[in-house]
């Protein structure tokens, strides 16, 4: 696997779905990975903390140039809690849990992320303004709604498939109302 194809790939896409979201600085944009997907595997079967690292690497350098928050999913296994910065943590107020990602227990890209964030801590839950999922790992849970579908140009990262989130307030009042 090319982990140099793979840092472009992702930077491309992290790129094209924070401008189609519009994200600005403070917006929270998540990833889920599945590095077994990645590797042509089945999800949770056959993780590489080498694929987590280099797609954790490449997704933290696009959000940091913006001054955009990454929270990375955990896998099942951890109740797809996210892995996020101090500092994402208190400006949103998230609750702490306790746990230490790793490979088999939260996944490669998430135990990637406890490594490479400054500060990193494990929250629950969040409502993010965006999201990134590559090899289907179901990031839906973890955006704001209304969630609005984003099709990148780059449709697959190795073996994996990639989707992507972004959101827009809700439309409320009806016929009379004004958008």
């Amino acid at each position: 696997m090319d982990l140099s194809q793979i840092k472009l790939q992702v930077q491309q896409i992290f790129k094209e779905t924070i401008e189609a979201g519009k994200l600005g600085e403070e917006n929270i944009i998540v990833l889920g990975c599945s590095s077994s997907e990645i590797l042509g595997g089945v999800i949770g079967k056959a993780g590489s903390l080498e694929v987590g690292q280099a797609v954790v690497a490449a997704a933290l350098e696009v959000a940091q140039e913006l001054g955009i928050h990454l929270a990375v999913q955990c896998c099942e296994h951890l109740n797809r809690a996210l892995v996020v910065s101090k500092k994402c943590a208190t400006r949103y107020n998230l609750e702490l849990v306790s746990v230490i990602p790793t490979p088999s227990a939260g996944g490669s890209a998430s135990t990637a992320a406890f490594e490479q964030l400054a500060d990193s801590v494990v929250v629950e839950h969040i409502k993010a303004h965006a999201a990134v999922d590559i090899g289907d790992t179901h990031i839906g849970m973890h955006v704001r709604h209304v969630g609005v579908p984003f099709r990148p140009s780059i449709k697959k990262v190795g073996a994996a498939h990639v989707t992507a989130l972004t959101s827009r307030p809700k439309l409320i009042g009806g016929a009379r109302a004004q958008y």
